[in-house]
């Protein structure tokens, strides 16, 4: 047995590179943990997107459960850290802090092993569609059509935008998109539950005119009577997906028993690969589509290696993060992310100097 030595982690807080929004939030920052975890001298690199204590908890609460442990027993690991988080709350935080941990066991198991992560866990596809995401209501008309078109151009065939921020402005914004995007391009919109039921429908049939084919988050997912009446109510052609802020399996689960979404989503900062994985098996046992939401870099190697997820998100913020601080990241090719086999584990390094200036103390 090879047992974990040492788990590390820290936190950056990285200014977005102008001012971002979408139908609920505003923010002008995002926050990265990062994890670092040694077992034999190899090491493992695992991050979420998620609040700053995060790397605190990981160090005062998980990193004592960790240690010692068997690298090769992630099950246990993460059976572990679930119960350590029990009396602070898993979801959140601990959940961001957990799935941090996560991703860097799964990491440094590929790398002793010597493979790619998506080959530890097992191909099912060469690459994963990609869909470009962005879009929020603080970018100018401007703004908005050169990024999405900006994607279509790259090859990347399916691209989304924000609304919900100002309802009455939604059907000319999604407009200008189209008409930016050209008639070819999948055109995605995320409410980020934003609507009322009543609006979510409204905007669906004013939406699918324009030829929106996905419909993310259009009331809040803790509203699952409202998204199953928007499901159920949508035009023909339209995708209701939601599942992004789910933490653990039994979230899911309920989603899926209520018949609230088309197509589920799922977080791995969230939810840990490892309760990615959980969330495939609940979709494959119901024939239900699955899309990786945001951290295209912890998601192309589960992407290719889950048959139901149909697509990862090539989110704009985690994206540029991603570029700046990690080495080894993937670009899309004919709008698909095709891991590396030849770098073990996911791939990526950490520029830690250049995230230096960012880091929280």
């Amino acid at each position: 047995m090879t047992a974990v030595d040492e788990v590390r982690a820290s936190a950056f807080t990285v200014p977005t590179d102008r001012p971002e929004s979408d139908g609920t939030l505003e923010w002008d920052a995002t926050t990265l943990i990062v994890v670092d975890v040694n077992a034999g001298g190899t090491w493992g690199l695992g991050y979420a997107y998620a609040e700053a204590g995060a790397a605190g908890l990981v160090h005062r609460m998980l990193a004592p459960r960790v240690v010692g442990l068997d690298v090769m027993a992630i099950p246990a690991a993460w059976r572990a850290m679930v119960g350590a988080v029990r009396n602070v709350g898993r979801a959140g935080v601990a959940a961001g802090a957990v799935a941090a941990v996560d991703a860097a066991l799964w990491d440094l198991k590929a790398r002793m092993l010597g493979v790619a992560l998506c080959d530890l866990l097992g191909r099912v596809r060469h690459g994963v569609d990609a869909h470009g995401s962005g879009g929020c209501p603080s970018y100018g008309p401007g703004e908005l059509g050169e990024q999405l078109a900006g994607w279509v151009d790259q090859g990347i065939g399916k691209v989304k935008m924000k609304v919900g921020r100002d309802p009455a402005a939604d059907v000319e914004r999604v407009a200008a998109a189209r008409a930016a995007v050209g008639p070819k391009a999948e055109l995605f919109v995320d409410a980020n539950g934003a609507y009322t039921p009543t609006q979510a429908l409204d905007h669906a049939h004013a939406f699918g005119d324009l030829g929106v084919t996905w419909f993310e988050e259009p009331v809040s997912s803790d509203d699952l009577g409202g998204l199953g009446r928007v499901r159920h109510g949508a035009p023909a052609g339209m995708d209701v997906a939601a599942g992004e802020y789910g933490y653990d399996v039994g979230y899911f689960e309920r989603m899926l028993a209520a018949e609230a979404v088309d197509v589920l989503q799922a977080d791995a900062t969230r939810c840990g690969i490892t309760g990615l994985l959980q969330v495939g098996a609940l979709c494959q046992a119901r024939s239900m589509a699955l899309s990786a939401h945001t951290a295209p870099g912890l998601h192309a190697h589960v992407g290719v290696a889950l048959a139901p997820v149909r697509h990862v998100e090539w989110f704009h913020d985690h994206v540029r993060i991603e570029r700046m601080l990690f080495d080894g990241g993937l670009e899309p090719v004919d709008g698909q992310l095709v891991p590396d086999q030849d770098r073990p584990g996911h791939g990526l390094t950490f520029k830690r100097a250049d995230a230096e200036k960012w880091a929280i103390r």
